[in-house]
């Protein structure tokens, strides 16, 4: 609660503002304002560290200093009376290499804020704006947006949710994040075959020399039959027989031969028939005697990588010996539902002497129905249909779409940008250059459309197209350009599953959960309200028999009774009755009983035999 301003013989003392340092009381001034001006003037005259920040919360009549670790800080030009301290002398001398960013750190013209002390600022967007109110001026207006919002070209004129969605995709997307990915062993990682960098670049994209994420692809703006309904697209064929979207697909596995107490350790050869856990001849067909399988095989779903043998754990009584019983068999096999082609074999050592095996897969992925792409204005679509080369729309002069996208996805999502950056992308690659497209400062939209109208096309992007198939011209102009699309990493090869029968989980008797353990698909209290909507009874009662089980329960107490397996007799062990009746229920009930027994509640059952 806000402290209210005391009055001693007719004059008003000033409010007392407690101080804080990285969260700790230091003290009060009675003078907040003069305090704070004194602080950054010190800090500007490096008298205190340029880490310090300060921020003033009148709501909470507190000061907060901060010079902890862990803050995000931002540079920004320091402005006082209503002028920018970054002059066009600065900005020559930083060009020729007479001073650095440092000098300009040290010498008080520009300075980092954290979030905090943003909060008491007044910052102008463009040197245009300054008034003699502005405390700080942004470098470029561009350092607004994150690293990857700032890769969105034009991104001023989309909506802020479309900007935070494109910056996502660009997390997501596929492209060469690494130069040496021949000679990496990350655990997966994908690679596209053929990475472009973008005809419509931005400045962020030329400081960071950022690795391509997408191609540049021709899109025309335009329905196909109904299949690009909603977010879907539709692809040529032919394109992604050239090559288009290709990528590959690494997964590394790696084990150890590892040694154990009393002088066993892992054996690395093809595994013995007879000991535990032996996968039959069929399984090691393609292991050579070392145990190791050979570079360029093409392997499936649990192929053997490495022929293992370990020996079992906890032997007690000093029995150290190494005969089959004493085994059990551990290799290395590829996870349930990939594939590929066994890429490179590394052996080599950890630091504890241990010999370290690491086989990485590669798989080749070709884009098909399903696979996620997106621009970097967050229009994201899965793949619904590849048509051949011959059967798509084409210009007059024979240029062929690689996509169609539906022009219902522009209006309600209000991307204006992705409109610009086509039409921008088709100049530069009519020009044959690189177009900036940095948000707020980028190419402006009257000098492309000067720049197509010279090249001897219309200023708006539109064009004549003529149908594949009948070879007739559209009633309307379609609007075509150029535009820079990401594949993603969502891929229907990694997401693809379903089951009929698998493993379940041992204690709840349910199916496993995840593609990785062949887990069931889950019918939740929806599905089975659409189930029962149908009239399905039959396909509900199986699903939710399966778990199905008979438990025996105890006639006199209506607990759960003990059933002797080796002497073949039911028995209570509470009333000691030999009156047991057995019901057929789901094993989850069962459940629901013992843990209501562990919460001290008495769950008897009245059960009649029928």
């Amino acid at each position: 609660m806000k402290k209210k301003a005391k009055k001693v013989k007719g004059r008003e003392v000033k409010e007392k503002v407690d101080l804080y340092f990285n969260g700790n009381f230091i003290g009060i001034t009675d003078k907040p304002e003069e305090f704070i001006r004194g602080i950054r003037k010190k800090r500007r005259h490096n008298i205190i560290p340029d880490e310090l920040n300060i921020s003033y919360h009148p709501e909470f009549n507190e000061i907060r200093i901060n010079i902890d670790s862990g803050r995000a800080r931002r540079p920004l030009v320091i402005v006082e009376s209503g002028k920018s301290k970054l002059t066009n002398d600065h900005i020559r001398k930083l060009e020729s290499g007479k001073i650095t960013w440092n000098y300009l750190l040290k010498h008080g013209v520009i300075e980092y804020l954290d979030a905090e002390e943003e909060e008491n600022s007044y910052i102008a967007i463009d040197p245009k704006n300054l008034t003699r109110e502005h405390t700080h001026l942004e470098l470029n207006p561009i350092l607004i947006l994150g690293i990857s919002a700032s890769l969105t070209p034009f991104a001023e004129y989309n909506r802020g949710d479309r900007v935070n969605y494109g910056s996502k995709m660009v997390g997501q997307a596929i492209g060469a994040p690494v130069d040496n990915f021949l000679i990496r062993t990350d655990t997966k990682f994908n690679i596209l075959t053929y990475s472009q960098a973008p005809i419509v670049e931005t400045k962020t994209d030329r400081i960071l020399k950022q690795h391509p994420y997408g191609q540049n692809i021709v899109i025309a703006i335009m329905c196909w039959d109904g299949f690009n309904l909603n977010d879907a697209v539709v692809i040529n064929k032919s394109s992604l027989d050239r090559g288009m979207f290709r990528s590959f697909y690494f997964r590394t596995y790696e084990t150890m031969k590892k040694r154990y107490w009393g002088g066993q350790e892992d054996i690395i050869s093809v595994p013995e028939p007879g000991i535990k856990g032996y996968r039959g001849d069929e399984a090691y067909k393609d292991i050579p005697d070392d145990g190791i399988i050979n570079p360029e095989t093409v392997v499936d779903s649990d192929s053997v990588l490495i022929g293992k043998t370990s020996p079992l754990r906890f032997l007690t009584g000093g029995d150290f010996t190494t005969d089959i019983e004493n085994k059990r068999e551990s290799s290395i096999t590829v996870r349930y539902g990939e594939r590929g082609v066994i890429d490179k074999v590394l052996i080599t050592e950890t630091a504890n002497g241990e010999q370290l095996f690491k086989i990485r897969i590669r798989d080749e992925r070709i884009p098909e129905l399903g696979d996620k792409f997106a621009t970097r204005h967050g229009q994201k679509g899965v793949t619904a249909l590849l048509v051949p080369h011959e059967d798509m729309p084409f210009t007059k002069e024979g240029i062929v779409p690689d996509i169609i996208f539906n022009p219902h996805g522009i209006p309600s999502r209000m991307t204006v940008s992705q409109l610009l950056e086509m039409l921008v992308a088709k100049f530069g690659a009519l020009n044959g250059e690189r177009i900036d497209g940095s948000s707020f400062s980028g190419i402006k939209e009257d000098m492309v459309r000067k720049g197509m109208t010279k090249l001897g096309f219309r200023d708006d992007g539109k064009e004549t197209l003529y149908d594949g198939r009948t070879g007739k011209a559209y009633e309307v102009m379609i609007f075509t350009g150029l535009a820079y699309y990401m594949k993603l990493d969502h891929m229907v090869a990694d997401k693809i599953h379903a089951r009929s029968k698998g493993p379940v989980t041992l204690l709840t008797r349910q199916p496993t959960e995840g593609r990785s353990k062949r887990g069931g698909l889950r019918l939740g209290e929806m599905e089975q309200q659409c189930l029962v909507g149908h009239g399905a009874a039959l396909t509900l009662k199986e699903r939710f028999s399966s778990d199905e089980t008979n438990i025996p329960i105890c006639k006199s107490c209506g607990l759960i009774a003990i059933y002797d397996k080796t002497k073949n007799k039911t028995s209570c062990p509470i009333c000691r009755d030999s009156k047991v009746l057995w019901v057929n229920t789901s094993y989850a009930f069962k459940l629901t009983l013992d843990e209501l027994k562990s919460s001290c509640v008495y769950p008897r059952l009245n059960v009649v035999e029928i």
